[in-house]
């Protein structure tokens, strides 16, 4: 037999034995894998063992991904869009991520852009580009915390998205309005995850009691029903904080049952939703001022609560307290600014804890103060007319005479000055286009209203004295109702 016969003989048993050591060495390295696989799940952490295997075991989120949303119908029909999914910590950001590539059966590509840049974008890109070149096979590219890429690195995802080498998920505890650049955001389909409720993380919690090991306890542990429940309240809508907060209280227990007291014993203070720059910063500084706006005391003193309790910076607090005096409190009590500022200064003396105390008096002061804007609605128009009419020549006998020039040139003619005449002297004060607006309308609140009783007054003389052709120079005689007197807090 020739070598070419025999060549040809022996090539298709060569062919046959490397296919058989093929398939041994792919059968032990996923036996391998499995037994690689076992050993990640028994040392990774509760939360990490209890991620959801499929969409349909995700808790929560009914309104992104229930059976009727956007995203499932769009998961279903093969359609994936590029995503941004929106939302605080621990509501399945990157859980939902991870099991839409698999549905989808598109390859995952995980990225955080804490530990990455550009050219880890480019090789993935890369990648995905000769994949679906040679298997048609699309590639979803997730990026975890992509608010943390500046605006440069955002825009390499542009063409790739734009032309469909990825599919790209992105996922933000941060406002993507402020976050995330224009162009990208354009690009992407937002999805808004919602903090979870107790009776969802209670299902959480649940579930991994009675997982079979090591996925979860197997149901062999015993656990108050009220120690739950405080853990479901305790994880502020974060089913990954619910689980680490059961995992250690496990711990803690040991062999003994869950009960409440594990649970405070493990549990760590300052969990609450608080980005000091993000969405929950501003919703809660902004109840906290419309409650006391609002004039209630009980609602201000929560949020109040709820700042210190996050850790936010107190001179924060004071400064928003003593800002809130003046825009808000006004003239309708004009101690409010007072108060606000001896807080405000009271605090660098005595610092915290103490310095809550202080905070909390303002606080109570300025939501029972009558409240009026009418000053800051007043520098409003002001600024408005200001705008509107430029730089009017102020009247002459208002303007400034330092020098004996510009007395001969008018300045300063005609003034009177209103201590010579009894306190008050009638005269054009605004300039001649503006001649009559009123810009400040007391209000009837608290003492705003002797100053608007006041005016009413002064304004009345003038009309009488312009009908008579006579001169309002006198003020009105002070008394009891009309004169300003803070011998007394208004309330009325």
């Amino acid at each position: 037999m020739g070598f070419v016969e025999l060549a040809t003989h022996l090539y298709p048993v060569y062919l046959s034995s490397c296919h058989v050591l093929l398939h041994w060495y792919v059968a032990y390295m996923d036996l391998f894998d499995h037994a690689a696989d076992g050993l990640l799940m028994e040392c990774a952490p509760l939360a990490e063992r209890m991620r959801p295997k499929s969409l349909d075991d995700v808790v929560g989120q009914t309104k992104a991904i229930g059976p009727e949303s956007f995203l499932r119908r769009a998961i279903t029909a093969d359609r994936l869009p590029s995503l941004l999914f929106w939302g605080p910590p621990g509501t399945g950001k990157t859980t939902l991520a991870t099991l839409i590539a698999r549905h989808s059966r598109h390859k995952f590509a995980p990225l955080s852009a804490v530990l990455s840049g550009v050219k880890d974008v480019r090789r993935i890109v890369d990648e995905a580009r000769h994949r679906l070149k040679m298997s048609g096979d699309r590639t979803v590219l997730f990026v975890d915390e992509i608010h943390r890429f500046n605006k440069a690195q955002q825009d390499a995802f542009l063409p790739h998205v734009e032309n469909g080498t990825v599919v790209l998920i992105g996922a933000t505890t941060e406002n993507p309005s402020f976050e995330v650049n224009a162009a990208l955001r354009s690009r992407l389909r937002i999805i808004r995850l919602e903090p979870l409720t107790t009776d969802e993380i209670a299902l959480i919690l649940r579930r991994a009691l009675q997982a079979p090991m090591p996925r979860g306890f197997g149901g062999q542990l015993q656990i108050d029903e009220d120690a739950l429940d405080m853990i479901a309240e305790y994880a502020d809508g974060d089913g990954r904080r619910a689980l680490n907060l059961l995992e250690a209280s496990i711990d803690d227990a040991g062999n003994d049952r869950v009960t409440k007291d594990a649970v405070r014993r493990v549990r760590h203070t300052g969990g609450l939703r608080h980005d000091k720059s993000g969405d929950a910063h501003y919703d809660v500084i902004s109840a906290f001022i419309k409650s006391m706006r609002g004039s209630d005391p009980d609602a201000a003193l929560y949020y109040l609560a709820r700042l210190l309790e996050a850790g936010e910076n107190p001179r924060f607090i004071l400064r928003r307290l003593v800002i809130f005096a003046s825009e808000d409190v006004g003239n309708a009590d004009p101690r409010g600014i007072q108060v606000a500022a001896a807080a405000a200064q009271g605090f660098e003396t005595v610092g915290m804890p103490e310095g809550q105390l202080l905070m909390a008096q303002v606080v109570t002061f300025l939501a029972t103060c009558p409240k009026s804007n009418a000053a800051y609605a007043g520098l409003k128009k002001a600024l408005s007319a200001v705008r509107e009419t430029g730089s009017l020549d102020v009247p002459n006998p208002l303007k400034n005479a330092p020098t004996q020039l510009m007395a001969d040139m008018g300045n300063g003619d005609g003034y009177r000055y209103p201590h010579d005449y009894g306190g008050y002297v009638e005269a054009q004060y605004l300039p001649d286009r503006l001649k009559g607006a009123q810009f400040y309308h007391p209000t009837d609140n608290g003492y705003e209203s002797r100053i608007r009783t006041w005016m009413s007054e002064l304004r009345s003389q003038h009309a009488k004295a312009r009908a008579t052709g006579g001169s309002a120079e006198l003020a009105p005689k002070a008394s009891a109702d009309t004169a300003p007197d803070m011998r007394a807090r208004e309330t009325e």
